[in-house]
C-alpha cells in the first residue's frame, strides 16, 4: 500500500525532538527518560498503554515501546500505528525472550513501520546513548517554529513523465571481496528520482508506485539501459566490473525477457557474465512454471543470476534447489544483528556454509560496521555491500571513490 501524506501540515512547538516511553515499569521509563532529557530530548514517559492514543496526538518524533505491558500489549499499539499511517521512528525494547522480540520487529517491518531498533532489557547505558544519538526527526514528526507542509506523493502520471523525461537515475553501490585484498567485484544498480520539486526520491516510493501502476518492466528497462550504458563508459575508462540489477515478478513472467537482455547486453558491448541478475523468492512464486523458464535461459546465455534477500522468503530451499543461481546475497537484516545475536549470526553463519556448498558467491547486505566486516571474513563470507564500504552513488563517482578506497586499502 502507498502511504497516503497529502498536505499534511503541523505546527511546531519545539525544536527538541520528543520522545514517548510506553512501559509499565516505572523505573524503566524513568531511566530512558532520564538518558535521553540528557542528551537534549523532549522525554515523555507514560506506564499504561491504553494513554498511548491520548499522548501520542500532540506528536512526538520517536517511540520506545514495551512489548509486554499487563493492559494492553506492544503488538497492539503497533497495529494501531499501522492502521494510521504512523511513520514515527520506533524503538522496540522487551525482557522477554529475544526470539519474540525479533518477531515484533520483523512484524513492524512487514506493517511498514519505522522502526529503527530493538533492545533487550535490561537496557546498557552506552547502548542507549548510542542509539539516541544517531535519531534525527522524520518529516511528518518534525518541530520547531514554522508550518511544514508535504507535497503530495507522485502518481502514475508522474513516473511515466520521470521516465520519459529522464528523471529517473541509476546509482550504484559498491560490493568488495572480503577474504582477500577488498578489491572492487561489483555494484548494485539502484534507482533514484531526481524530481524537479520534492528532490531526491528512493526507492522506497518508486518501486511501490511502478508496481501498483503497471510500470515496473518499463522501470526495469530504462535500469537496463542506464546500466549498460555506465558500464560501457567503465570500459572505456579502463574499469572492468560487474552490475546487479533488481528484476521483479513482471520481468520473470516475460518468456521474451532473456532475449531483451541479450540485445541490450550485445548493444552496450558487454559480456553476458558482467550481468547479474537478482531476483527475490517472492518475486519467483507468482509464476513459478515462468519464471523457471526465464531463468534458465539467462543462465544458459552466460548472465549471472543472484537470489535477494535470501532466508527472508518462504521456501528458499526449494527455490535454491530449482534455479540455477550463482549468487545468494544473506538479507541485511540478519547481517546487521549478527555481531549481537547468536540467532542471526547462526543464520548468516548456515547461509555461507550452504552457498559454498552449492557452488554459489555469497554477498552480505548491509555491513555498517568493522566489526560486521572483521567477523564475516572470519566466517569466510566471499563479498561484502553497505555503508560500510560505500553509499549507493551516481555512476561519474565511482572512480574517484575506487581510487580512495584503493590507497586506503594500502
Amino acid at each position: 500500500m502507498l502511504p497516503d501524506r497529502k498536505h499534511i501540515e503541523k505546527k511546531i512547538m519545539s525544536d527538541k525532538l520528543r520522545i514517548l516511553i510506553v512501559d509499565d515499569e516505572p523505573d524503566i521509563g524513568e531511566f530512558i527518560s532520564d538518558v535521553a532529557t540528557d542528551m537534549g530530548f523532549d522525554a515523555v514517559a507514560i506506564h499504561h498503554a491504553t494513554e498511548f492514543e491520548k499522548t501520542f496526538s500532540s506528536g512526538f518524533d520517536v517511540v520506545v515501546l514495551d512489548l509486554v505491558m499487563p493492559d494492553r500489549d506492544g503488538v497492539e499499539i503497533l497495529r494501531y500505528m499501522a492502521d494510521q499511517q504512523i511513520s514515527t521512528q520506533v524503538i522496540l525494547i522487551s525482557g522477554y525472550d529475544s526470539g519474540v522480540l525479533h518477531s515484533a520487529q520483523k512484524l513492524a517491518l512487514e506493517h511498514g513501520l519505522n522502526v529503527i531498533a530493538s533492545l533487550s532489557k535490561p537496557i546498557v547505558h552506552e547502548e542507549l546513548e548510542t542509539l539516541l544519538g544517531g535519531i534525527t526527526a522524520t518529516p511528518e514528526s518534525q518541530h520547531g517554529s514554522s508550518t511544514i507542509k508535504l507535497l503530495e506523493l507522485p502518481d502514475k502520471e508522474d513516473l511515466q513523465k520521470a521516465i520519459n523525461n529522464g528523471e529517473l537515475e541509476a546509482w550504484f553501490q559498491p560490493q568488495v571481496d572480503i577474504s582477500s585484498s577488498g578489491s572492487l567485484v561489483g555494484v548494485e544498480a539502484l534507482v533514484r528520482w531526481n524530481h524537479p520539486e520534492r528532490g531526491l526520491l528512493m526507492p522506497d516510493i518508486i518501486i511501490p508506485l511502478a508496481e501498483h501502476s503497471g510500470l515496473m518492466d518499463a522501470l526495469t528497462t530504462e535500469m537496463i539501459d542506464q546500466s549498460g550504458k555506465q558500464l560501457n563508459l567503465w570500459q572505456q575508462q579502463g574499469l572492468q566490473t560487474n552490475i546487479s540489477i533488481n528484476v521483479t515478478a513482471d520481468s520473470l513472467k516475460e518468456l521474451h525477457f532473456p532475449e531483451r537482455l541479450s540485445k541490450k547486453i550485445e548493444q552496450y558491448q558487454l559480456q553476458p557474465e558482467q550481468i547479474v541478475i537478482e531476483v527475490t523468492e517472492s518475486g519467483l512464486m507468482q509464476d513459478l512454471v515462468k519464471s523457471l523458464d526465464v531463468l534458465t535461459r539467462l543462465r544458459l546465455k552466460g548472465i549471472e543470476l543472484s537470489i535477494d534477500d535470501f532466508g527472508t522468503g518462504y521456501s528458499s530451499m526449494v527455490q535454491l534447489y530449482r534455479v540455477p543461481f550463482s549468487e545468494i546475497k544473506i538479507d541485511q537484516s540478519f547481517v546487521k544483528l549478527a555481531t549481537s545475536d547468536a540467532e542471526a549470526l547462526a543464520i548468516v553463519e548456515i547461509t555461507i556454509l550452504l552457498g559454498h556448498k552449492l557452488g554459489m558467491t555469497v554477498v552480505a547486505e548491509g555491513v555498517e560496521d568493522k566489526q560486521t566486516w572483521s567477523l564475516l571474513s572470519k566466517l569466510g563470507c566471499d563479498v561484502a555491500q553497505g555503508y560500510f564500504i560505500a553509499k549507493p552513488m551516481p555512476g561519474d563517482q565511482l572512480l574517484k571513490w575506487l581510487e580512495k578506497h584503493k590507497n586506503n586499502q594500502r
